[in-house]
């Protein structure tokens, strides 16, 4: 992962595609963010993470989204960057991860002065954003945080990326593993305390299959497709 990652303020005329495709939001609390994200998670979880943004903001301008006007470029950043904070030691509580996560990431947001309009948008973010079904009727940044992750987990609906879009991202920020690593942290702390993984919910399925069979389905659909595989 590049040390220095180029930020550059991000316009509606942006051209993301033939021009900054790595550009990320040059705001203080952006940089804060992700400073703190590189010093809390792994590097493998920190670059999913980023990449999570980076397929968010791809997906937006497919959808013919605009920053600025259809979404807030810096929520959906501190979103994506932020949204896997409850599988660290510091983000991680009593509740499932993607609640501890958003609480944590809300913690981080009021502490900085955002608005408590801002706030909500990204805590409803990072807590549906394994919410299959919710997260796409919860607004623009809860959606695309959700369509981004799903993209770089599986690589469902990244059909409108092309192979030297993806190829960029994965340089700078190496997959490392990532799709065991997350459903690792998630089991591991769902097996250190059972009240973080609920019946019927991300967490408590995973853990659910990984102690029944080895394995579980969605790290097997993430493992098995036809592009970004681990």
């Amino acid at each position: 992962m590049p040390a220095d990652p180029k930020m550059v303020p991000m316009h509606e005329e942006t051209d993301i595609v033939g021009g900054d495709l790595l550009a990320l939001p040059d705001s203080v609390t952006a940089r804060e963010a992700l400073d703190w994200v590189r010093r809390i998670e792994s590097e493998s979880l920190a670059n999913h993470s980023i990449r999570a943004f980076l397929f968010a903001r791809l997906l937006a301008r497919h959808r013919g989204m605009r920053p600025g006007s259809d979404y807030d470029p810096e929520l959906l950043f501190l979103a994506c960057v932020l949204h896997d904070v409850g599988l660290t030691d510091e983000g991680n509580g009593s509740q499932r991860f993607e609640v501890d996560g958003a609480d944590l990431a809300a913690e981080f947001m009021t502490a900085r002065g955002f608005a408590a309009e801002a706030v909500d948008t990204v805590w409803e973010a990072i807590a549906l954003h394994t919410s299959m079904g919710i997260a796409e009727r919860r607004g623009a940044v809860c959606a695309l945080l959700h369509g981004g992750t799903v993209i770089d987990f599986t690589a469902l609906g990244s059909e409108f990326i092309t192979d030297a879009a993806a190829k960029l991202i994965h340089d700078a920020y190496p997959r490392l593993s990532v799709v065991r690593a997350l459903v690792d942290a998630i089991v591991g702390q769902v097996a250190a305390r059972p009240e973080k993984g609920p019946p019927i919910t991300v967490p408590g399925e995973l853990a659910r299959e990984r102690g029944e069979r080895g394995s579980s389905l969605l790290e097997d659909l993430a493992l098995a497709g036809p592009r970004w595989g681990s």
